[in-house]
């Protein structure tokens, strides 16, 4: 029952509700509370005079608009900009939830009765009412805090609490210093401790069919209120007898006949009561289901904190006996300084097993942490809602019933993905691994001292100096930043432009290589790899390059127009004399290039090959990209790395980052390794309009199309709807692919280059750009320019 207290606080004075109202947002607050908080407007703003001039009251709803923002607090701040309500500092309720100050009372005569009493208005006429929790502004009526409903409900539920929290309840038939009751016979409706009962209420004959209740539970079922009459805000003098389906409330016959409410749908009130009863009770099964799965999920946090203790102990013991052999290995005379440094070694090594644990116990205690809290949260609005049903007052209950089904369904989605999932095993990976050095060691020349080469890493391209024109490539690499092994030379290899075997085209030192006299219009993959006296590496990524169309159409007619002549000889023309010219006889093209080079004042003139390979009519195939993400476009909070092609992020929330490249016909194919990923965040990948919003996760609009994953699954999602749920996530190193056919009109996704679920989504038109989302604890590094992968060419193969 005590986890149920905070549900029974005002948001502002922090005690316990005193005469509770509900507020039409389903908050509720004290009488006195609401009366502190009013804020009084001009007479031109009252809701008769904007009804006069035909302003809504709903447009007066948004008064946060007219509030002061405090960059000190961080808060919200008072009213200002009327005359009778000067600005003044905002407050903090005893619970943290900030307040408004009373506002200065008008001037205004007293009202005095026969008696002399002072009668003051419950509130200004003319008043404005902020909810402390939602911060919804509310507009008062002529009736003013009098026009809101009351909490009965809620009050019979603190009543039956403080009388639960008071003294324990005595035994009745103790003739001499009552013993503290144990049962209470609910026929009998008498309170025994255990000898009495056993004395005076044995468990047979007639009183075997008597039903015992715990003492607290006896006394509140014998102090439950009888049901309430409740009389309508609006007519004072009649009860509720129906329920208004479209306003959400309780009305009496005479709103239905004169009121608002006379065209609305009604339905009986007890079938309405029954039926709301019905539906808290269900979701309160779903949510006690969660909380029990959150005790379990507590139990089993606590034993990982002590299996993580264990385990750092064997760690240590195994770390300890390594550097033992290790150290009986090095012993040698001429060997000091290698000592010194694998000293230094094992003490940075115990300093990552304790930072380790360290991390991992930080981890678990705050889950457990927020665990507990939530659990608590839960627990409370449970035992609350317990409380509420037992109420026998349909109308205080359907006042209510509504707000506290969306909480516990709102709670229980709270608990959904991940919540009872640990962020953080219990296992230490961090087995040493002492054979490389081992073998090193028994290698070492005592005459040189040299230690044998090791293979270099594979080179990295860098796609932002890479470029093509007309039918020649430049392509730049260069070795990992973190590669600390000495690279001789490179070599580059092409294929032959239609998917063919590869073939060298350079060997050196540079990192930058043009190639010329490729075909036009033509796709060629390249790949680079480094070598040294150990060996050669891997190859790099596969980066694909796509030629320009041939100049003989654009050349034709510019020819034309400077040599002043009426056409150009086609193709099919030149194509007579290239298998002559081919041979090394001059033909008459060769004749017409030197007249047209000299009379153009150029060098050279194309061959009739590369005439040739210039296809007659224009090409619509759209050339392949090199694009990095764009800091222009990206939230704030986006970290840039690696000329752009490196991001992550510096808050905890799902920030956006697009892509420099749009695109609009074509297939598009591009992969995201995962360099960073820790406590199982939810990336995102895909594409998105260049309107999409930067600071939730991509898919939450309609303007964005991604798949967002984490370490078992994965999810589509587009306008906050999710579908196609698939197994199988992601890990540091782990591989995303994104591939966008506009031929098709899809977009599908791969993990580690194994399509991830069915296709994605289709109907794909318009411009796209890139897209990804992503926290703190995630890094991405783009790779662009790649080649269709095999898994989407076999399927094609196979539809066609």
């Amino acid at each position: 029952m005590e986890e149920m207290e905070e549900e029974l606080k005002c948001p502002v004075c922090g005690s316990f509700y005193r005469e509770p109202i509900i507020l039409p947002c389903s908050h509720s607050l004290c009488l006195s509370c609401a009366r502190n908080i009013l804020v009084q407007t001009p007479d031109s703003e009252s809701p008769q005079s904007r009804r006069a001039s035909g302003v809504s009251d709903y447009d007066y709803l948004d008064l946060d608009k007219m509030s002061l923002y405090s960059e000190a607090d961080s808060g919200y701040g008072s009213y200002g900009g009327f005359a009778s309500a000067p600005t003044t500092p905002c407050q903090k309720s005893p619970n943290g939830v900030r307040v408004f100050p009373p506002a200065m009372p008008p001037p205004m005569q007293p009202h005095h009765q026969s008696s002399g009493a002072l009668l003051l208005p419950i509130g200004p006429r003319n008043s404005c009412l902020t909810c402390p929790q939602c911060h919804r502004s509310l507009i008062l009526d002529e009736r003013g805090l009098r026009g809101f409903a009351k909490n009965r409900v809620l009050e019979g539920v603190i009543e039956r609490y403080q009388q639960s929290k008071a003294a324990a309840l005595r035994c009745q038939l103790c003739e001499k210093s009552p013993k503290e009751a144990t049962v209470m016979c609910e026929q009998c409706d008498v309170f025994y401790c255990e000898p009495c009962r056993l004395r005076c209420h044995p468990p047979r004959g007639p009183l075997a069919k008597h039903r015992l209740l715990p003492p607290a539970q006896g006394r509140v079922s014998r102090r439950l209120s009888p049901r309430k009459i409740s009389t309508c805000t609006d007519h004072e003098l009649e009860n509720h007898s129906m329920y208004c389906v479209q306003c959400k409330m309780p009305v009496c016959y005479q709103c239905l006949e004169e009121g608002k409410h006379s065209s609305h749908e009604v339905k009986a009130l007890g079938a309405m009561w029954k039926l709301h009863k019905s539906q808290l009770s269900q979701a309160l099964n779903g949510l006690s289901d969660r909380a029990k799965e959150a005790k379990e999920f507590l139990v089993q946090l606590r034993n990982m904190v002590q299996q993580i203790q264990v385990h750092l102990s064997a760690d240590k013991d195994t770390k300890h006996k390594e550097n033992s052999v290790e150290f009986e290995a090095c012993l040698v005379a001429q060997c000091d300084a290698l000592i010194d440094a694998l000293n230094r070694r094992k003490v940075q090594l115990l300093s990552r097993v304790n930072k380790e644990h360290e991390h991992k116990l930080k981890v678990v205690r705050d889950q457990i942490s927020h665990c507990t809290v939530k659990l608590r949260q839960t627990t409370g609005l449970m035992e609350y809602c317990l409380e509420v049903i037992k109420e026998n007052d349909p109308s205080g209950f359907l006042q209510i019933s509504d707000a506290l089904i969306r909480r516990v369904h709102l709670t229980e989605d709270q608990w959904g993905k991940g919540t009872l999932t640990p962020r953080m095993t219990t296992d230490f990976d961090l087995n040493l691994d002492s054979a490389p050095l081992l073998q090193s060691i028994h290698q070492l020349d005592f005459v040189q001292m040299k230690v044998p080469s090791l293979v270099p890493a594979p080179p990295l391209l860098q796609l932002e100096e890479c470029c093509n024109h007309n039918n020649s490539a430049t392509l730049s690499w260069k070795q990992p930043p973190m590669s600390m092994v000495q690279t001789e030379g490179y070599i580059l290899e092409l294929d032959d432009g239609n998917g063919g075997q590869f073939r060298e085209v350079f060997v050196g030192k540079e990192t930058m290589c043009t190639v010329d006299g490729l075909h036009f219009n033509s796709t060629y993959n390249a790949r680079v790899k480094a070598f040294n006296k150990a060996g050669v590496s891997l190859y790099s990524k596969t980066l694909v390059l796509q030629t320009s169309e041939g100049p003989f159409r654009r050349m034709s007619a510019t020819l034309a127009a400077r040599l002043q002549v009426n056409s150009i000889p086609s193709p099919l023309e030149f194509l007579q004399h290239a298998e002559q010219e081919s041979c090394g006889s001059p033909g008459p093209f060769s004749r017409m290039s030197a007249t047209l080079a000299g009379r153009l004042q150029i060098d050279a003139m194309p061959s009739p090959l590369e005439f040739l390979q210039s296809p007659d009519q224009e090409s619509c195939a759209s050339p392949v990209p090199w694009f990095a993400f764009d800091p222009g476009s990206a939230h704030p909070d986006i970290i840039f790395s690696n000329d752009n092609l490196t991001v992550t992020c510096n808050s905890y929330d799902d920030r956006v980052v697009l892509g420099k490249s749009g695109f609009s016909k074509g297939v598009h194919y591009w992969e995201l390794t995962i360099d960073r990923y820790d406590n199982h965040p939810d990336p995102a990948f895909g594409v998105a309009r260049v309107e999409v919003m930067k600071d939730v996760m991509l898919g939450k609009d309609d303007k964005a199309w991604a798949m967002y994953v984490d370490n078992n699954r994965s999810w589509f999602m587009h306008s906050n709807s999710h579908t196609n749920r698939s197994e199988g996530g992601i890990t540091k190193g782990a591989t995303v692919g994104v591939l966008l056919d506009f031929t098709r009109r899809t977009l599908t996704f791969s993990i580690n280059e194994e399509q991830q679920g069915p296709v994605a989504f289709e109907n794909m038109e318009g411009l796209f750009f890139p897209a990804v989302s992503l926290n703190r604890n995630v890094q991405v590094t783009i790779h662009t320019g790649l080649p269709v992968p095999a898994f989407y060419t076999s399927r094609a193969s196979l539809q066609a």
